[in-house]
């Protein structure tokens, strides 16, 4: 305590000003931590399901013949009473239409749709998406894409257990295979941060977005939006400009049942992956005030959190025993900080497929900051830029 009293803390008001943004910049990432993030850490108790929707799931895919060989197997021995499979081939030239005519007949719950065009009042994905929404024989709508694989055969089932005639819309959950390398880790440890974002905020009350990974919702709720009409030409959003539109704490449903993750092959380069958030991250600005607003305070607090304290760090560094007290308060605030962080995430990386190792999340932490901070230059230096889904 006697750092405190001998350091002359009226000499320094720069300082003063700086510790208390800080202070303030942390206190908003604690109520993040502790009172949103926390509720992906209590199970929810489900009704028993007396009947069962049927059920279309919807896979859009463009030149993924392989990827649809494995899937579509997986996807016809689903445990479930009554469903679907539609595939959205859209333009595809890898052997596509051949497989869907000589091989597909095997699985009795899949049909294929054939798109030999793109229009120009609407991006191809939606397009697709929309055209089997409209050919689907069923009321509810299950979304994923070729690149992914249920992690059991009670995918659908799991899902539609958290559909009522008040929850019409199921966020899931989709994380990335796990393999060696920075690249890789770096896309589990966004897509584990995002989910819990995306998750939680769900669970509170304020759904904003979703994963087309993994997401289902009833047919007559896209077709009463008009469907994707606000945003037909925005490439990407047909997840989550979709849900920023049609979501609703009292319409939406949360689910973290294990059995219902689909597992995504991730990028392996890293131009592969920047054209992916590129594209992801361009929607941002189509969402709603309230959404921008609450993902602005959590994403700013974090890079500019971490920016004070790397300040107050250096400054105090070389002022060593004058700053002494200004080190060990910026200290004690980040680590309270992290520590919290590193439990709750911790727990909810439990939740969600373990997709960060609890030692991990410090590096995480710290690595997201170098990711937002960096890919906030970059998309505010190509704002004026076309992307494209294919």
């Amino acid at each position: 305590m006697e750092i405190f009293y001998s350091t002359d803390w009226s000499l320094y008001p720069v300082l003063n000003t700086l510790l208390g943004l800080f202070a303030v910049l942390v206190l908003v990432q604690l109520y993040y931590i502790l009172f949103v993030f926390t509720k992906l850490l209590f199970r929810q108790s489900l009704d028993e399901k007396k009947t069962w929707p049927a059920v279309t799931v919807v896979v859009c895919a463009h030149n993924e013949l392989e990827n649809l060989r494995e899937l579509l197997p997986m996807l016809n021995e689903q445990d479930y009473p009554h469903y679907e499979v539609v595939v959205m081939d859209d333009r595809s030239v890898d052997g596509t239409v051949v497989f869907a005519e000589t091989e597909s007949n095997a699985w009795s719950h899949v049909r294929f749709i054939h798109i030999k065009r793109e229009y120009d009042h609407v991006t191809p994905k939606k397009y697709a998406v929309t055209t089997a929404i409209r050919n689907a024989a069923h009321e509810v709508i299950l979304l994923t894409d070729a690149d992914c694989r249920p992690t059991t055969d009670q995918w659908i089932k799991g899902m539609a257990a958290h559909l009522t005639e008040e929850k019409q819309i199921v966020l899931g959950f989709s994380p990335y295979e796990k393999r060696s390398g920075l690249l890789n880790r770096l896309i589990r440890f966004e897509t584990f941060y995002a989910a819990v974002q995306y998750l939680s905020l769900a669970l509170a009350g304020k759904p904003y977005m979703a994963v087309g990974r993994n997401l289902m919702y009833r047919k007559e709720l896209f077709m009463q939006n008009k469907g994707f009409y606000t945003h037909l030409r925005v490439t990407g959003g047909d997840d989550d400009l979709l849900m920023n539109e049609i979501a609703t704490g009292q319409n939406t449903a949360v689910c973290l049942d294990a059995d219902t993750f689909m597992v995504s092959i991730p990028k392996t380069t890293w131009g592969d992956w920047y054209r992916q958030k590129k594209r992801h991250l361009s929607v941002s600005k189509y969402y709603k005030t309230g959404n921008k607003l609450r993902l602005a305070a959590l994403s700013g607090t974090h890079v500019l959190g971490w920016l004070l304290f790397l300040g107050l760090l250096v400054g105090g560094a070389l002022n060593y025993k004058t700053l002494l007290g200004y080190l060990i308060v910026a200290g004690s605030i980040f680590g309270v900080r992290l520590l919290a962080q590193w439990i709750v995430l911790g727990l909810a990386s439990r939740t969600l497929h373990r997709s960060v190792g609890w030692f991990a999340i410090p590096l995480m932490d710290k690595t997201l900051f170098i990711y937002y901070f960096c890919m906030s230059f970059i998309m505010w230096y190509n704002r004026r830029k076309k992307v494209r889904w294919r």
